[in-house]
Order: C-alpha cells, then structure tokens, then sequence
C-alpha cells in the first residue's frame, strides 16, 4: 500500500476535491468564504464578509461537535486540525464510515497524531506530520462508498477552540477499498506477566498498517527488550509474525542509545521515535518516549481474524529478562473490508488522564 505516489500526479482522474473547514461546513462546491458570523467576525469587523470570518469553532465541555458529514462516496486524503496542547488526551475522535452507529476510528486527538503525552513533538512521517506548534496532519486514506462522519468530543472541564480542515475527493469508484480503523488501548499499569494489547478480536479480511506507542517507564534500567507479535487468521497461541525487541520493530537498535547521547530521537517517513521525555529532577520523575511504525511499504495482511500485542521487558541479574510494568498507550491502525470492528470501551477521562506531576505543590505544602 501506497499513501502517495508522485508518477500518478499527472494520471487524469475524473474526480473532483472537496474540502470542509469553518468557512465551509459542508464543503459545497462555491461555498466557501461566505460566513458573515464565527469566532473571527469582530476580528475582521473592518473587512467584511470573505475575510476570515470563521476559522474554527468552539466546543463547550463535555459536549461533542461534527467536524465533517459527508453523503454518497468518497475519499478523505488530508485532515489538518489545532488547538491548544494542554487538550491533546481529554478530546476524542472518532470516524464512521457507511451510515455505521458504532465508530471505526476512536483515539484520543494527540494519540492519533503521535503525540500522547501531551507535550509536542515534531513527526516528519509519510502517514502524519506534527509541525510546531502542534499543526497535526494526516495523510492515512479514508475511503467510504455511502457516507462519512467526523467527530470530536471534548471531555475536558473547559471550552476549546478547534481549527481544522478535512480534503477528501469524490466521484470515484471506491467500492474495492477497504475501511480505515484506529484502535486506542491503555495499560496503566501493564498486569504482571501480561502483555500489552495493542488490537484484538477483528474479524474480517484487511492489512495492518501503523503502530503509535506512548510509552512511560516506571522503573530504572532498559525497558525495550519486549517482543511484538502479530495472530494472523487461524494463529492461537502462538504468532505468525514475532518481533525481536521493542527498538528493533521501530527500526532503532542498541536501546536507542547514540553513545555520548543517550537516548536519541528520529522521525522517518515510515518509523520513529519523535519523542524522548526526561526527568527534570523535581515533579518529572521517569522517562516517557513516543514511537511511530508505519506499515506502508510492508503492509501485515489477514484474510478473517487479527491479533496483536507486546511485551514489556527488561534485564535483572544474571542476564535475566525483568517483566514490567509500565504505562502502555497504543494507537492500532489498519484497514478492514467491514466499516466496524470489535474495539474496546470508551476510555473515561480518568483512564485518559496523563500523569505528568508537572506543577508546583499545592498550598500550604
């Protein structure tokens, strides 16, 4: 699977794009720029109509906006969205492809653009960008042949400003293409000698396609000597597929460690480790990374079921593996020939919850 491929730019396609912002809910052809109210009117008081009107939108705690609903077929190809970074896990987005009740895409908003711990970090990939200061970017294929809804809720005490704008084409024939699904799970702490699940339970025919950890360490030492593996169809206990280490499956080595640097971030088009976040000596006790797999050039294909999960490992004495238990959030992303899948339940805003310890102590301490 391609995401994009620049010999076909000049391959005449009889399609056509559309796009939806706050300046064009609905994406109609021509009507864009005509808002006359928004969240920029008094800003362009002395302009009028056609000059930034509305650029976002508002979401009011605990309450869930439309981003886009889109009728008859097509293909989303871009979604850009912003807003302030202290949001990033408390909003949820989701996805629903062909008129489904139930969700094929449901991550929590920083998760999904590969910043889960709620501080930025610059991701130069094929599939996401995240550029300063928190410009996310998608570029995942999201075809749908009846319909398409985007959302996103706010689970935060407070009010948000979103701004955003979702590209997709229409007029094609999409009926061969299979579903986008986004999966997020969270073990906090990981059990005892349990692995991590990173998806379970699909049944169906589709290909894997990306892995997005955010991963906090609670304890000294190496962390990432875990194997994944992935149950394909008929697999039970054990895998068709097994990784040889954490750092190995997202193409770093060594612990990640550059000598005279310790642990070192990359971001490639298809794998990377954009974050690495160190104590700071006060309230920023343990270290928390971020790592991206994409599986664009080596897509992982089942024909009717579909498992994955990893370990979390370390060294104890006499070169002994040390089973842990970290703090493990997984964003799974694959296509299926069905728009819904088996997912787990809707995290709670505790589940969700980052402990950071960041802030002083309180009054009185």
């Amino acid at each position: 699977m391609v995401l994009s491929d620049i010999s076909t730019l000049a391959t005449r396609r009889d399609v056509r794009t559309r796009s939806i912002s706050p300046e064009n809910f609905d994406g109609a052809p021509g009507g864009g720029g005509r808002a006359t109210e928004g969240t920029g009117a008094e800003s362009a008081r002395d302009l009028g109509p056609g000059w930034k009107i509305s650029p976002s939108v508002d979401i009011r705690a605990g309450e869930t906006f439309e981003l886009a609903a889109i009728a008859g077929g097509g293909r989303i190809q871009h979604i850009w969205i912003t807003t302030h970074v202290d949001n990033w896990r408390e909003l949820i987005l989701r996805a629903y492809w062909d008129g489904a009740e139930e969700p094929a895409v449901e991550v929590p908003y920083g998760d999904f653009f590969c910043n889960g711990w709620g501080r930025f970090a610059q991701v130069t990939s094929q599939a996401v960008a995240a550029n300063p200061n928190g410009g996310f970017n998608s570029y995942w294929p999201m075809p749908f042949r009846e319909s398409a809804r985007l959302t996103l809720e706010n689970l935060s005490p407070s009010d948000v400003r979103v701004y955003y704008q979702i590209t997709y084409e229409v007029g094609g024939d999409y009926s061969g293409e299979d579903y986008f699904h986004a999966q997020w799970r969270r073990s906090n702490p990981l059990e005892h000698l349990t692995p991590h699940t990173i998806v379970e339970g699909v049944e169906g025919a589709g290909r894997y396609v990306g892995t997005y950890l955010a991963w906090g360490v609670n304890s000294n030492g190496w962390w990432g000597e875990g194997e994944i593996k992935f149950y394909l169809d008929d697999d039970d206990e054990y895998p068709t597929i097994c990784g040889t280490g954490t750092e190995d499956y997202f193409g770093g080595a060594w612990n990640f460690d550059v000598p005279g640097q310790g642990y070192t971030e990359y971001s490639t088009p298809y794998l990377g480790m954009p974050q690495v976040i160190r104590p700071d000596g006060l309230y920023t006790a343990q270290q928390r990374f971020g790592m991206y797999r994409w599986h664009i050039a080596d897509p992982i294909h089942f024909a009717t079921a579909l498992r994955v999960d990893i370990q979390a490992l370390g060294w104890r004495s006499g070169w002994r593996y040390l089973p842990l238990r970290d703090d493990i959030a997984s964003t799974a992303i694959f296509y299926l020939d069905r728009p819904v899948a088996r997912r787990p339940g809707t995290p709670t805003r505790d589940e969700l919850e980052i402990h950071t310890g960041d802030g002083a102590a309180p009054r009185g301490a």
